[in-house]
């Protein structure tokens, strides 16, 4: 394993942790060391990086003055746990102030880099710090992904104590990571860094002469302050290297507006294509449209799109809230739907947009029936619960005189010389399914005129549960 996946601040350049390397140091003189061994070459956001608890912004939920988690880390008696939270949130930050306030030896694992041979070489390390009295804590970055393999492969090390397990993801732990791991690490969950506190952090930068950029005498007008804080979106790190950047194109010491905006250049929205941001939008989006909210459903449509969301995902997916969700409330909303998804394939970004917004306009504003998605389900659950019973015979067909002999069609009405073109009383279902109803239509849009019918042919004046909304 190469030495670049350790990192050795605390205790010494001797991976293998040695009695010198692992001579633990107090916790208050390690954080003040850390304060004072700033690397004048790293970026901003690095020498940024908080070296104490009070210096964290946005997390005041696990580390403000009384939160459970900053006193178990005073205590120097932390959990394994997982860190949970978007980028630029300072997950990795909070791992390394773990480690310092229990004097244990940070090592740092990427799981997009190492395997399970990286994972054992730092257990082995481990074993021999702790026999001199060292702790050691293992922050792996982005452990959603680590294979069950890979995972499993902590958990016997976590229990015994052999080291204090980190793990930093920005997935839902619920899915990303295994059962066996989330039982033996505490899930913290860490929040998108406030518009103030970054504002915050800016100015700390600006006047910081030892770590960020004050010896530079730089200003920043308010007003471009609260527009970077903005379009940082929550990620303070991003802040930071945009203000970096920014200040090297300073004119007598000002950052202009026009310097911050040739840096950020298109905003970079929160949107990441398989994680827990782009399903949430994705989800606001679909209640928007069933909550026929058309501005939600506009804004929601748009910012994806201009975050880069594929417009043939949108298009799929405001299809099937055509059919889950206005359904038979608003007949022929469904091909119209498809249409503007077509249209957006032909025309591209950002012509076709107007199709695709235009369709989700008319979804949500459409009156609402979701009967055809629960009768989907009732019918899927009658057929789980009652298996394969036999089709009655008088619907089944009877080509052969053998068949007509078994009574195959007997009895059987031909609807279409009954009056109104029904053979009223005649049955459709299977004998253990004969008082069954598994679609019960809406009184709204054009499936109104399919409830009136319905009612009508069945003459038994039973009540939907629908109400009477209008169109």
């Amino acid at each position: 394993m190469s030495d670049d996946l350790f990192d050795n601040d605390l205790f010494g350049d001797d991976p293998a942790g040695g009695p010198e390397a692992d001579r633990p140091a107090h916790p208050s003189s390690q954080s003040a060391a850390a304060a004072t061994t700033v690397d004048p070459a790293a970026p901003l956001a690095e020498r940024m990086r908080p070296a104490r608890l009070d210096e964290m912004v946005g997390q005041d939920h696990l580390v403000g003055a009384d939160a459970a988690l900053r006193r178990a880390i005073e205590s120097g008696q932390t959990p394994s746990m997982i860190l949970w939270g978007p980028p630029g949130c300072g997950k990795t930050t909070l791992a390394r102030l773990v480690a310092e306030a229990g004097a244990q030896r940070l090592v740092t694992l990427s799981a997009v880099l190492a395997g399970v041979k990286d994972v054992r070489a730092v257990v082995d390390a481990a074993k021999t710090r702790r026999r001199n009295g060292v702790g050691t804590l293992l922050f792996i970055d982005e452990i959603h992904r680590f294979n069950k393999g890979q995972q499993d492969a902590l958990l016997p090390h976590i229990e015994d104590g052999t080291l204090t397990f980190v793990g930093a993801t920005t997935e839902n732990p619920s899915f990303a990571l295994n059962s066996a791991l989330l039982s033996r690490a505490r899930v913290y969950r860490m929040e998108s860094v406030g518009e103030a506190a970054i504002e915050d952090l800016i100015g700390r930068a600006l006047a910081d002469a030892e770590r960020g950029l004050g010896g530079r005498g730089l200003s920043l007008a308010d007003e471009e302050r609260r527009r970077l804080a903005g379009a940082a979106d929550g990620d303070a790190r991003r802040a930071l290297n945009w203000l970096e950047t920014a200040s090297d194109l300073a004119s007598d010491g000002v950052i202009t507006g026009e310097a911050l905006r040739a840096v950020m250049g298109a905003q970079s929205l929160a949107m990441d294509r398989q994680g827990d941001a782009f399903y949430d939008q994705i989800s606001a989006l679909h209640k928007s449209v069933r909550g026929s909210d058309p501005d939600g459903a506009l804004y929601w449509l748009v910012r994806m799109l201009d975050a880069g969301c594929d417009p043939d995902y949108l298009g799929r997916r405001l299809l099937r809230m055509a059919y889950e969700d206005i359904g038979l409330g608003a007949v022929g909303l469904g091909q119209r739907v498809l249409a503007a998804w077509q249209t957006m394939e032909r025309l591209g970004r950002p012509e076709g947009d107007l199709a695709l917004v235009q369709a989700a306009l008319e979804l949500a504003g459409a009156p609402k029936s979701n009967s055809t998605y629960a009768a989907l389900g009732q019918a899927r659950a009658a057929i789980a619960e009652t298996g394969s019973p036999e089709v009655p015979l008088h619907l089944r067909n009877a080509p052969t005189e053998l068949m007509r002999q078994e009574g195959f069609g007997a009895g059987y009405r031909y609807d279409h010389d009954e009056p109104d073109g029904v053979a009223r009383g005649q049955t459709y279902l299977p004998e253990p399914l004969l008082d069954r109803r598994f679609y019960t239509p809406k009184r709204a849009g054009t499936e109104r005129v399919l409830a009136e019918r319905l009612d009508a042919l069945r003459g038994d004046g039973r009540d939907d549960g629908s109400g009477d909304v209008g169109v």
